[in-house]
């Protein structure tokens, strides 16, 4: 076991090795950067792109182009990126996992790969866990990346958006990274070059873009290049929980309630089995033999199927959801909390019936079931 974990970070050391050198190289243009006027970074911006069309690669243009954004990093937030942050950098611009500790300046790693990946004119993305940071990450870079001849949005929640505009203020926050970010039209904010979101908010527009009746109502423009933060949360943690796109399907009802008190008179030590992981609760052959008893049908399975769907349903509402951790009664609703940033996310509701479970456990009143029209 030991030799496994030795040869990892060996490979790790050699990795690091070699990016290190790439990193000379970064530094080697520190002094040709340097001689640079505020205008000319745009300018070289329009060369990289220049040299990318007569066959260049963005591994070519890198040592250089990296030396560009730290230089302008500096100038306009007086921040030089270390090597260490450029050794994150390359491994990011690489399709890399790099770890940083807190303090190390992951958001300023991110700036060198999404602006060399940018020059393609294909438009990159940065996830991030909330919308505060999606705000303020973007307002925060998106002057660095404004001298160099980039544009920067912003998506969050409830569909804004948002595209960086030097020229307009907006003081009613009180933070002055988040000033200048001008509400824009969704589309404007995806045609950016540098665009800032959580990953909710990517998922829902490219299920939204799936269901439009023609091409020019589509948002995004594209899958090109994506930097993730924290992406152990979000490809892991987060990537548990669907993206739904639902519809009211029928009119509130009456069952929900009778299935929730049904749920009470079974035993659970005998007539289900909860799976906590999974989030799941299924019936044993006692439990059916109950149901049916209580029903008074022959067979379940035969007779009334559906049902079962929502006795399942019924028991997710009483043993899995609970009030004050998955969600809250707030005005005679059931709001859903969402489980990583502890929001409430008012206007969500589960799918396929549960929502309307966990209503009727509470006895409020029960709104219209949901359809799904998409899910990723």
């Amino acid at each position: 076991m030991l030799n496994i974990f030795s040869k990892i970070l060996d490979v790790n050391a050699r990795e690091v090795d070699r990016i290190k050198k790439i990193v000379d190289q970064v530094n080697s243009f520190e002094p040709k950067v340097k001689k640079l006027k505020d205008e000319d970074f745009t300018k070289k911006t329009e060369e990289f792109k220049k040299r990318l069309e007569k066959g260049e690669s963005l591994s070519d243009l890198l040592p250089e182009a990296y030396a560009l954004v730290r230089e302008a990093s500096y100038r306009v937030l007086g921040m030089r990126h270390y090597d260490v942050q450029l050794i994150a950098a390359v491994a990011l611009f690489e399709g890399k996992v790099a770890e940083q500790k807190t303090g190390e300046g992951k958001t300023l790693s991110a700036v060198p790969a999404l602006y060399l990946h940018a020059l393609t004119g294909r438009g990159v993305h940065l996830v991030t866990v909330n919308d505060y940071l999606a705000r303020r990450d973007a307002g925060w870079n998106a002057p660095v990346f404004h001298l160099l001849g980039m544009s920067v949005g912003s998506i969050i929640q409830e569909t804004k958006s948002f595209v960086y505009d030097p020229n307009f203020a907006d003081s009613t926050h009180g933070d002055e990274r988040l000033a200048h970010l001008k509400p824009s039209e969704r589309k404007a904010a995806y045609a950016c070059d540098i665009l800032y979101g959580t990953n909710n908010e990517f998922g829902f527009d490219y299920l939204r873009d799936n269901m439009v009746s023609s091409l020019p109502e589509m948002a995004q423009r594209g899958h090109y290049f994506t930097i993730v933060d924290e992406v152990d949360s979000i490809l892991i943690d987060e990537a548990r929980t669907p993206l739904i796109i639902s519809a009211p399907d029928t009119e509130p009802t009456q069952k929900y309630y009778e299935f929730a008190s049904m749920v009470g008179k079974l035993n659970p030590d005998t007539d289900y089995k909860i799976d906590e992981k999974a989030k799941s609760a299924t019936l044993t052959e006692t439990g059916i033999t109950r149901v049916e008893k209580i029903l008074g049908i022959d067979n379940l399975y035969e007779k009334d199927f559906e049902s079962i769907h929502h006795i399942e349903n019924a028991l997710r509402a009483k043993t899995l959801y609970l009030k004050d951790k998955d969600y809250v009664i707030k005005e005679d609703q059931v709001v859903i909390v969402d489980e990583f940033t502890g929001r409430l996310m008012v206007g969500r509701r589960w799918s396929d019936g549960l929502h309307q479970a966990v209503e009727a456990k509470e006895e409020v009143p029960i709104q219209q079931e949901s359809k799904t029209l998409a899910t990723i």
